[in-house]
């Protein structure tokens, strides 16, 4: 089964790349509600869960297996709709 990403899902990881000092491994390939991508900066791992600002919120809404993974996950997982969004979590 193909995994889909959003349509911003692209311009964040190109966006994350111009970061010095920044490590960024697209994981939406992992399913079962993994995050869409793991970025490693300063020392510290940030899980992030992308959906497409774009769209309506219904249409950004987790999906089953998303909010159960978020909701057992027991460190930092964010979800975000655009880059600068990410930027205040990270910067």
């Amino acid at each position: 089964m193909i995994k889909r990403t959003d349509s911003n899902h692209a311009e964040i990881i190109k966006g994350l790349r111009k970061i010095p000092n920044l490590s960024v491994f697209s994981t939406h390939e992992v399913g079962k509600g993994f995050p869409d991508i793991v970025i490693g900066y300063k020392g510290i791992n940030y899980l992030i869960e992308i959906k497409d600002g774009k769209k309506p919120p219904s249409a950004r809404k987790l999906t089953d297996a998303e909010l159960d993974f978020h909701l057992s996950w027991n460190g930092q997982i964010d979800t975000i709709k655009n880059f600068d969004e990410l930027l205040k979590i990270i910067l």
